[in-house]
């Protein structure tokens, strides 16, 4: 009971602090985390868009489709294995660090437990619990030496250390993604096209539906993100392709 004599109840005490009871996510909610999305999208945005950019310059510099070819498959490998290591060492590090946050904070639950305590009682004040329950909330969430470390990460350090975003996970999506987005251009000339207009239309194409998948889970309109998308690839490939006829011009 609380001092107002009302029973209280788990569920009662998680709802009053701020927190609903816990329900699975599967099935409600999008991954907003960063472990797969994020990597996939962009590895597979920025696959197609320098590829498609640097194979327009070199095509822009009269170079032949055997060089084109040779430039494309050069920039799929070299640019998949730069993203996924990217990828890696960047989610890794920040992994490290959260890590090293949540060992901070665990020890320094062992050192201060009661000041501790206080502290998760005073966030719940913050949001408006009576101190009493607030005290009784942080109480009975201390119990469990695990359950308490989760929720001082979580309502500290705004994480979950049950679902930290995964460095291999994060750089096998940005590969093989990469490598997908940067095969589109490449295509044509692998099937034995001669001219840069199939690679256009069908990286065209790409990027639209690069930018209409994206906004599946944004809440821009598909239109909208995908003629975003494809602006801002075409004028990527167009700086190239001019680039490419200037130097091209200038070393022939």
């Amino acid at each position: 009971m609380d001092g107002g004599g009302r029973v209280v109840t788990a569920t009662t005490l998680e709802h009053e602090a701020g927190h609903a009871p816990r329900i699975p996510a599967a099935g409600h909610h999008r991954d907003v985390n960063g472990g797969w999305l994020r990597p996939a999208v962009f590895g597979a945005m920025d696959g197609l868009v320098s590829n498609f950019a640097l194979m327009t310059g070199v095509v822009g510099g009269a170079a032949s489709s055997g060089t084109v070819v040779l430039t494309g498959l050069a920039g799929l490998a070299a640019g998949a294995c730069s993203m996924a290591a990217g990828e890696y060492t960047s989610v890794a590090s920040q992994r490290e660090l959260v890590q090293a946050e949540i060992e901070a904070e665990r020890l320094e639950l062992r050192r201060n437990p009661h000041g501790e305590l206080a502290e998760l009682a005073q966030v719940y004040v913050d949001r408006g619990v009576d101190p009493a329950l607030a005290h009784e909330v942080a109480r009975q969430l201390s119990a469990d030496p695990d359950r308490t470390l989760e929720v001082h990460a979580r309502e500290e350090l705004g994480i979950d250390p049950n679902d930290l975003p995964s460095p291999w996970v994060a750089a096998g999506s940005s590969f093989v993604c990469f490598a997908v987005g940067a095969l589109l251009p490449l295509l044509p000339y692998l099937l034995g096209a001669t001219s840069l207009v199939p690679a256009l239309l069908l990286s065209a194409a790409g990027l639209f539906a690069c930018g209409a998948v994206v906004a599946r889970v944004t809440a821009r309109s598909w239109w909208f993100s995908g003629l975003r998308q494809l602006l801002l690839g075409g004028a990527a490939a167009g700086v190239t392709y001019l680039l490419g006829r200037l130097i091209g011009g200038q070393i022939g």
